[in-house]
């Protein structure tokens, strides 16, 4: 999972294709496009599968997401998986200026018009939804797409758009407040029952997940920057639900009480060393290994690692991945 300087992701990306890692991710905020990212990242690699988490999927019309998607598996070869996100109600309506009513049911309308898109070769659109109205028909012969079946995945938290991946989507993308308990008493029976209420076989769903990954060779500092990251997601309302779960809801309103003085130091501060253990792997790289193998290797059918950013240097950050793609390699 990558960040940074575009120059940077293009370098970490041949590095991780190079140590036999088999996907490479990257995110998208309010200063980076996940889909520049993935376009350097598509000219610095040949095998490695490239995948948003997440690219947002409002502020950007059906056709422009549809285009963007098809050039890119274009580029990399056919190695695309299309991560789609909504963000929260916040983002959504301050961020993008869209409305964040619903959301569930725009990734439950957006995602099959997007595979519209993609078999335009065959067939022009009519479709008139709650979201998106879309009439298109081409005035001439269009080339159809390297893959008219481009995989997309859905960002989700809670139950609902769980299920609306379960239901058109190809795989979760899960969010790094996600922990084992969470995966099994919410996420995957969401995913199940989005499934079986659109016909789908359970099995067909791939979920793939964020884990915070700090490497250091001093114990403490590792965790500490796992413990930044954690306060970072503590401050979302949104994500409460997964804390909670684990009996950690005081900690959180702890968090949220030192986030509204500004007071960073006493955020991480709060983050109990038990939640760490749940969320993260953190240390030197022989037991990064060995805590990923014993505590995580079977939590997702894909584990995407994620190096904490909130705090942290661009170099740090870079050196961060640097030593997750050498403690992972091979």
């Amino acid at each position: 999972m990558l960040g940074g300087d575009l120059a940077t992701v293009t370098d970490l990306t041949a590095r991780a294709e190079a140590a036999g890692f088999n996907s490479v991710w990257t995110t998208e905020f309010y200063e980076r496009s996940a889909i520049v990212s993935l376009a350097t990242m598509a000219t610095a690699t040949t095998r490695v599968t490239l995948g948003s988490a997440i690219a947002y999927a409002v502020g950007r019309s059906p056709l422009v997401l549809a285009t963007e998607a098809r050039d890119l598996d274009e580029l990399s070869g056919g190695r695309l998986v299309l991560g789609l996100g909504t963000g929260t109600r916040t983002m959504q309506r301050d961020w993008h200026g869209a409305d964040p009513d619903a959301p569930a049911l725009r990734m439950e309308e957006l995602v099959p018009l997007l595979r519209r898109f993609w078999a335009m070769d065959e067939r022009g659109i009519d479709h008139d939804g709650r979201f998106y109205s879309v009439h298109l028909r081409p005035t001439a012969d269009i080339r159809p797409p390297l893959r008219p079946d481009i995989p997309v995945h859905l960002a989700g938290v809670n139950r609902r758009m769980i299920r609306a991946a379960g239901a058109v989507a190809d795989g979760l993308v899960g969010h790094p407040v996600f922990s084992r308990k969470y995966v099994d008493a919410v996420v995957r029976p969401a995913l199940e029952d989005g499934a079986e209420r659109a016909g789908r076989p359970s099995g067909q769903v791939t979920l793939s997940g964020y884990l915070i990954c700090s490497v250091h060779d001093d114990v403490s500092i590792a965790r500490q920057e796992a413990k930044a990251q954690i306060a970072f997601y503590a401050m979302v309302r949104t994500y409460a639900a997964a804390f909670e779960l684990l009996g950690f809801g005081a900690a959180i309103a702890e968090i949220r009480a030192a986030w509204q003085r500004r007071d960073r130091a006493a955020m991480i501060a709060a983050v109990p060393d038990d939640l760490v253990d749940l969320l993260a792997v953190a240390g030197p790289p022989d037991e990064v290994r060995q805590r990923f193998a014993t505590n995580f290797a079977d939590v997702y059918d894909h584990t995407m690692l994620y190096s904490p950013s909130f705090g942290l240097s661009e170099e740090r950050f870079a050196e961060n991945v640097l030593a997750t793609i050498e403690t992972f390699a091979g």
